[in-house]
């Protein structure tokens, strides 16, 4: 199925980035009329996925983050996000709830979230190359009657 819309967006791996792709990817998205926490879902998950970015995959250095979205007709939201960073070594590992790398604060649950916030979540990585997030959402269509 042809997409009625996308967009792509690179950003620096900075914090003061992460708020941005989260709100332009949510401007993006609610074109298709979402609810309020179908766009806060989207959100969160935007975020976790760009935070994983910044703190993961290129750790002390500045990379560049990927985005894409994509809307179909059927209310289909489908959004990437990719780095060319470290990569991962064990992605089924990496998805665990509590599994981090990063120590101190991080609590690990960056990918769970993604997971719980959206419909499918596919991670595919390669180290050295870089690592690539996938998910889809399906906006709920409300039916609109006339009184």
């Amino acid at each position: 199925m042809k997409p009625i819309n996308e967009m792509t967006l690179s950003i620096l791996s900075r914090s003061s980035n992460e708020s941005f792709a989260r709100a332009a990817v949510a401007a993006f998205v609610a074109q298709l009329d979402p609810t309020i926490d179908e766009l806060a879902d989207i959100k969160t998950a935007v975020s976790e996925a760009v935070t994983n970015c910044i703190v993961h995959a290129y750790k002390d250095a500045i990379g560049v983050i990927y985005i894409s979205a994509k809307l179909f007709e059927n209310g289909k939201v489908i959004v990437r996000i990719r780095d060319k960073g470290c990569g991962i070594e064990d992605v089924e590992q990496a998805m665990e709830p509590m599994f981090t790398t990063a120590g101190g604060e991080r609590a690990g649950l960056g990918f769970a979230v993604m997971e719980s916030f959206m419909d499918r979540l596919r991670v595919t990585s390669r180290v050295g190359r870089g690592t690539s997030v996938t998910m889809e959402k399906i906006i709920a269509r409300r039916c609109v009657q006339n009184g």
